[in-house]
């Protein structure tokens, strides 16, 4: 059996605060504003994964109104998530994502991103693939306002015979 989420986030760009995408610091004058480190890929991720379980969005299991959760590494929220998907006998078949910034230059980042999003959901670098765009300075991407990014996962029931990849 297969189940299919996407997600979707956006957080602003903000002076103070440094830039987490994908797991990984990327050098640059701003960052994202939000309560955790504001990781807008990795929580695009947490959303495709929860909506596919069918147990809503990030902010309903790591809500901003508690301070436990002030200044978390996404990377933890993700596997957290990855944990509830594993208990209810998924696993990620694939994963597609885009981040939509028009800087900083993020092609450099990829693929330390997607080593560190295969790491935390358990699964093999080939299941794994992450895109940045930037808007042709069009919208609030382009006029370097804040970042998106989208998000879509596959999950494939596991059988009682497999091993997790966890």
């Amino acid at each position: 059996m297969f189940r299919i989420g996407q997600g979707y986030d956006v957080h602003r760009l903000t002076k103070e605060r440094r830039l987490v995408l994908g797991g990984v610091e990327i050098p640059y004058g701003l960052g994202l504003l939000g309560h955790s480190d504001a990781d807008v890929l990795l929580h695009a991720i947490c959303d495709a994964v929860l909506g596919a379980l069918g147990e809503g969005d990030i902010g309903r299991h790591f809500p901003d109104s508690d301070p436990a959760y002030r200044g978390i590494s996404s990377l933890k929220l993700l596997r957290e998530v990855m944990s509830l998907a594993a208990a209810k006998g998924y696993r990620l078949g694939n994963l597609d994502a885009t981040v939509v910034a028009q800087a900083p230059r993020l092609a450099p980042h990829i693929r330390k991103m997607v080593e560190a999003i295969a790491e935390a959901c358990g699964a093999d670098l080939s299941r794994i693939n992450v895109k940045a765009t930037t808007t042709e300075e069009l919208g609030f991407e382009g006029r370097g306002e804040g970042i998106s990014a989208q998000a879509v996962v596959l999950l494939e029931k596991i059988t009682v015979n497999e091993e997790f990849d966890i």
